[in-house]
């Protein structure tokens, strides 16, 4: 039997709010702590007070070392003297770095630093480098690869993809470095004992008023596609579809309240709520509560979202902007559409008129979740990374 590992992790910021990196590393840290790894996360940012356990499973948790380096000299850039001296001394102690992102300067001198200790470094690259990513502030993004990110990348002992079709998109960015392909690793002991559609009826009283729900859960982020969304919801209204719309999440609150406004300006504000952040088993009461997920975005190299909703018995409408696409689709429980309003209402619209479609869907969803993402399988691929087989 190997010899346990001794694993540190590092990303810049541990707020929940910013997505799917963060849990990413908390699910997958918490399933190697179980296996009897050492593992430590580093960060420069905590999460604010009262988010803290958020996105926490049900039960007790892991024994996992949470090490605060302090904040970054310039937030999600420059790291501080003290900081890497404090990394320093952790990597000691540690067989390997794991960090996660690529557009931090953070992430590359920690690599350097690694590199000088003669201590292997992983990057989970986080969907950054795909085709839509990279057409966002391209100069700047090919400036700093070409300065200091394609080094880093390329003498990563793997550079981590959780999708083939994330890998093909950013191979390119790294042509002489190790790709390997392993998906997230979804923490599914809270999806095994469902805690029903109760608890969302309760928080928010609208849907429990007999129409179907169809839900958002995600960032309020301009690449989602909210605004999608919002107008497929008002092609529905105006059709007659009679549904309630849930968007659950935050963002910036200059966003937030344009989405806001959208909805109102498009007089289905009547029938949207917008929740906020939602975690916990409050989360996974709504995907319940809801007749189907429907998410338009632009990219996603993951997206927690998806699996998450399928493994509740939600159906799924999303795009080929995300990466596990093929996957989603092979499922039977998920539909790929166009990014248009007319295509998600369209969508949404034939799902809700055929409940032994729907019903079907359901049936499907749970089952392939639990097989697809079995999580000793991933933990095998990951531990074989880790000990570069």
């Amino acid at each position: 039997m190997p010899s346990p590992l001794r694993i540190l992790h590092y990303l810049p910021s541990l707020d929940p709010r910013h997505g799917g990196p963060i849990r990413a590393v908390q699910d997958l840290s918490s399933a190697l702590s179980r296996r009897g790894h050492a593992v430590t996360i580093s960060t420069s940012e905590l999460p604010p007070k009262g988010l803290e356990k958020a996105n926490a499973a049900p039960g007790p948790a892991p024994a996992l070392t949470i090490e605060f380096l302090g904040e970054a000299l310039v937030k999600g850039a420059w790291m501080r003297a003290a900081s890497r001296d404090r990394v320093r001394m952790l990597l000691r102690d540690h067989d390997l770095l794991h960090v996660h992102g690529t557009w931090d300067v953070s992430n590359a001198q920690l690599g350097r630093l690694a590199r000088s200790m003669k201590k292997p470094y992983f990057v989970s690259v986080r969907g950054m480098l795909d085709d839509w990513c990279m057409a966002q502030k391209a100069a700047k993004k090919r400036v700093f690869l070409a300065l200091a990110g394609r080094r880093h990348l390329e003498r990563a002992a793997s550079v981590h993809l959780t999708a083939d079709f994330e890998f093909d998109q950013a191979r390119k960015w790294f042509p002489n470095g190790r790709g390997v392909v392993i998906p997230n690793l979804l923490e599914l002991a809270p999806f095994r004992a469902l805690p029903g559609p109760g608890a969302a009826r309760a928080q928010w009283p609208a849907l429990a008023e007999g129409e179907p729900v169809i839900l958002f859960l995600s960032r309020v982020h301009i690449k989602k596609g909210v605004d999608v969304l919002l107008l497929a919801f008002s092609l529905l209204r105006k059709r007659g579809v009679r549904a309630k719309l849930v968007i659950a999440g935050s963002g910036e609150p200059a966003y937030e309240q344009e989405m806001k406004e959208l909805a109102a300006s498009l007089g289905v504000g009547d029938a949207a709520t917008f929740t906020g952040h939602v975690g916990g088993p409050l989360k996974l009461s709504l995907y319940e509560a809801a007749a189907v997920m429907a998410m338009p975005t632009s990219q996603e190299n993951f997206g927690f979202v998806f699996p998450e909703s399928l493994a509740c018995g939600t159906p799924v409408v999303t795009t080929k902007g995300v990466d596990i696409w093929p996957q989603l689709e092979r499922s039977g429980a998920a539909l790929i559409v166009e990014r248009t309003p007319e295509a998600f209402a369209d969508a949404i619209e034939k799902l809700l008129a055929d409940p032994a479609r729907l019903a079907a869907m359901r049936e499907k969803a749970r089952p392939f979740v639990f097989s697809e993402y079995d999580e000793e399988r991933l933990l095998d691929a990951y531990e074989k990374m880790y000990r570069g087989e």
